[in-house]
């Protein structure tokens, strides 16, 4: 049976879907774009800003699970403007430590509420 989850410390899904679900061994979270989870608003700051709130909201989903960061498998990064890659790169590189989690990038058309960056991960309980 799946598990849906959620923390304070991470925005509450502005749809109809979970934060984060665990599926037996796996644990999917959602994308997550920069949102103060206390306002429920974007928060105001550059790309590596941003990208510093998403992977907060990541960590604390990670934590309502008992995972970390070193349980990431795998994860998707959607960015408004390839252009912010290397700032984004940068911050996402010290929340991750090798061996890094598997990973795809890519450019969008347009993220939710016009965030710049968005990420989700699958992590793995064993």
């Amino acid at each position: 049976m799946n598990q849906s989850l959620s923390s304070p410390e991470a925005p509450k899904a502005i749809g109809p879907y979970s934060p984060a679900v665990r599926a037996g061994q796996l644990l999917f979270v959602s994308g997550q774009i920069p949102i103060d989870p206390a306002t429920g608003q974007l928060i105001d700051g550059d790309i590596a800003a941003q990208a510093r709130r998403v992977l907060d909201s990541v960590g604390a989903l990670l934590k309502a699970a008992g995972l970390s960061f070193a349980n990431v498998v795998r994860t998707t990064v959607f960015l408004a403007d390839m252009n912010d890659f290397g700032a984004v790169n940068q911050v996402y590189g010290t929340y991750f430590v090798e061996p890094y989690p598997a990973r795809a990038t890519v450019q969008v058309a347009r993220l939710p509420k016009d965030a710049r960056v968005e990420i989700d991960v699958i992590a793995s309980f064993v």
